[in-house]
């Protein structure tokens, strides 16, 4: 997927001034796939080239606000039946974190997540808490590091 910054009715912009790519897993150009055929039956084969429009609302193919892509989290939260609402920017840190959990260096975290400046991914890398706990089953004891453990 290619993203690039630009002006636009709904208020939403990439906060990147430059154009990147972001490579997509399979699962999310097969979702993609089906909502491209929702669009098509919805606004017709000429719709619109913004990655995600109305098509539940009015004006039907304008870009959606931050405010409706809110709205289709929480709708989708629910749906799931997760515990707790889930926002574009819990998935983002979530997404960028899960990244850093299954061995992604910090500047393909940082590449992913289209940020320029190498702190920039800091905020969103939260471990898992699985390897929190194999953190700490790592640092040997006191004892053992004087030789005092017993065998």
């Amino acid at each position: 997927m290619h993203v690039r910054r630009r002006d636009n009715d709904n208020r939403a912009w990439s906060k990147s001034k430059k154009a990147w790519t972001q490579p997509l897993d399979f699962l999310v150009v097969q979702a993609f796939d089906q909502y491209i055929d929702e669009r098509h039956k919805v606004l017709g084969p000429g719709g619109s080239d913004f990655l995600l429009v109305n098509l539940l609302r009015e004006p039907l193919g304008s870009p959606m606000t931050p405010d409706a892509m809110g709205e289709l989290f929480e709708r989708l939260s629910g749906r799931a039946k997760l515990s707790r609402k889930v926002g574009p920017h819990m998935a983002r840190r979530a997404f960028g974190s899960n990244v850093s959990d299954a061995g992604g260096a910090p500047d393909e975290v940082q590449a992913l997540l289209g940020q320029d400046h190498p702190e920039s991914p800091r905020p969103y890398l939260i471990p898992d808490r699985s390897r929190l706990r194999e953190a700490i089953e790592r640092v040997p004891s006191p004892r053992a590091l004087h030789g005092l453990e017993e065998s």
